[in-house]
């Protein structure tokens, strides 16, 4: 007689038995992307799986009483009978391998942040490491400037470490309600603060920030180009070279053409090279600094102002360069996005060994240069940065092919920050398309998007040209996308017990971070006007 399990219920045998056993290693049901990439997608009548015939069973989604580990665990299931027992482990080992009760929208498959989901620790260091140094690394001596030594170094280890924690609360939030996943940052930011608050708190920082580097990249980029124009032809090319403008139009060009690549994961290489070179720009010009014999009058004094409130506000401006120097936390959820996701093996692993793994290079890069670039200059760091300073006080003392690659690794750099930033724009206006036409955007339709793009962030370059100065307020701005929000979100989504040493540190630190939000805005602000909006990141003599 066949053995059945004891106070089990008919239908629900049936059931059961109904669903096939399904080997490991076996993927979800797959569907073919515009773009050629394979991504997972529910099954049904739009997911891929084959028709049911006549006679089978309705689809059936395990209940999590069902799929617990309690209940699936070896203890319990030796108390039910074979044919029973076995189907349970062809679940248990189903559900282990690829994750069957993710909730899958389908329209993720479409995306080009989800699209591919085939990304792994490795890729998520180079986009970890591209999007967290960059120009604004450069800046960090211009910060040291005004807050003198110990300050600075005291500013700069507190942000780095505060920088890391909200970090993983971001990783570990991506999976933080069982059976969903958080891709993008405003979604976490609508789960923890509703679905309003969530997209009036995150959509204007986080866009501001991809939207707002993007452009900065593209003048910063140009200019740079410029400056390694005129150290190659020197005096050959002196006839009609191209104006300042005219360099940001052949930069956007160029960060269009390279922005034809469908997807996040696709821009893999291009975050490896944009992490290479932002490592090696980064050493030469400290190392470059530090070599050279310092200026004869430099001093270590922080910066006197002519009143307590122009001091008080270079002080917040300094604070806010600092901030802002920790950025790619509005990137997080979008590069843990790109990797595959199970029960067994889930996405926060790989993504939390890339992470560190890139900030560690990144701390080895971004305290070299503040240290050392305030070394070598002092309070006369100019406030463009330490290249600025680099060109300015040892362009005839360095040689000229040496200068000429930094500047050449900076347009690199440039170009590949520029694709990860823009990313989750293109996300945004293709969700906008495919939600309205319910179909994916053809390539032509994509390369619409990313040119429309270019070109916007290029107008607003020329209108604005001053952006590139404008890092003390873009910190102020975005500070709370990197310290504020993600400590609130864990008190909103994991709920700490009141009074527990995690209830105070989270509120602590995110009602800190909106505080320093403000602050550091006024102080960019001040900054700003102060300047009388001149201020340029490069100024060659």
């Amino acid at each position: 007689m066949e053995e059945r399990g004891t106070g089990a219920a008919p239908g629900l045998e049936a059931e059961l038995v109904s669903i096939p056993a399904t080997p490991r290693g076996v993927s979800t049901p797959e569907t073919v992307t515009p773009t050629g990439q394979r991504s997972p997608r529910p099954p049904g009548p739009g997911g891929g799986a084959p028709a049911a015939g006549a006679n089978s069973v309705k689809s059936w989604t395990p209940t999590p009483a069902m799929v617990s580990p309690r209940f699936l665990s070896p203890s319990i299931s030796s108390t039910v009978g074979t044919p029973m027992k076995r189907v349970l482990v062809n679940l248990r080992g189903y559900l282990e391998e690829v994750g069957h009760l993710t909730k899958l929208n389908p329209q993720d498959a479409w995306l080009p942040i989800t699209e591919s989901r085939n990304g792994n620790a490795h890729y998520a260091a180079f986009h970890n490491l591209n999007a967290g140094i960059g120009f604004q690394a450069l800046l960090l001596p211009v910060a040291f400037a005004f807050l003198g030594w110990s300050w600075g170094m005291i500013a700069l280890t507190i942000a780095y470490f505060w920088q890391l924690y909200t970090l993983w609360i971001l990783v570990k939030l991506h999976e933080a309600v069982p059976g969903r996943r958080y891709n993008r940052y405003v979604e976490l930011a609508q789960a923890a603060f509703g679905e309003r608050l969530g997209v009036w708190l995150a959509l204007f920082p986080t866009v501001y920030l991809s939207a707002g580097t993007a452009t900065a990249l593209i003048l910063i980029g140009g200019e740079t180009m410029k400056l390694f124009f005129q150290i190659v032809c020197g005096s050959l090319c002196s006839s009609n070279p191209l104006s300042t403008v005219e360099w940001y139009l052949v930069f956007t060009i160029l960060c269009i053409v390279l922005s034809q690549l469908p997807n996040l994961n696709s821009i893999a290489g291009l975050s490896l090279i944009g992490a290479v070179t932002a490592i090696t720009y980064a050493t030469m010009a400290w190392v470059l600094s530090v070599s050279q014999e310092r200026p004869p009058s430099i001093s270590y004094q922080p910066l006197a102002s002519t009143s307590f409130g122009a001091t008080a506000f270079s002080i917040l401006n300094a604070l806010g360069i600092i901030a802002f120097a920790f950025r790619g936390h509005n990137l997080a959820l979008e590069i843990q996005a790109t990797m595959p996701s199970t029960f067994k093996h889930p996405a926060h692993v790989p993504m939390w060994r890339g992470a560190k793994v890139a900030y560690l290079l990144i701390a080895l890069c971004l305290f070299p240069i503040a240290i050392g670039g305030f070394w070598a200059y002092g309070n006369l760091m100019p406030a463009g940065g330490i290249l600025n300073a680099l060109y300015a006080f040892h362009s005839h003392d360095i040689p000229r092919g040496l200068l000429a690659t930094t500047f050449l690794l900076v347009v690199f750099n440039c170009l590949s920050s520029f694709q990860i930033y823009s990313m989750p724009v293109f996300d945004s206006f293709e969700a906008g398309y495919t939600s309205r036409t319910n179909r994916p955007c053809s390539i032509w339709v994509r390369s619409g998007f990313r040119v429309f793009y270019g070109f916007i962030s290029f107008f607003i370059g020329v209108a604005l040209p001053f952006l590139s100065s404008l890092a003390g307020l873009l910190g102020g701005l975005t500070l709370p996308v990197t310290f504020a929000y993600p400590c609130f979100m864990w008190i909103g989504i994991k709920k700490p017990q009141r009074f527990s040493f995690s209830w105070y540190l989270n509120w602590s630190l995110g009602i800190i971070g909106m505080a320093f939000s403000l602050a550091l805005s006024a102080g960019g602000v001040w900054s700003m006007v102060n300047s009388g909006l001149k201020l340029k990141f490069f100024k060659p003599n």
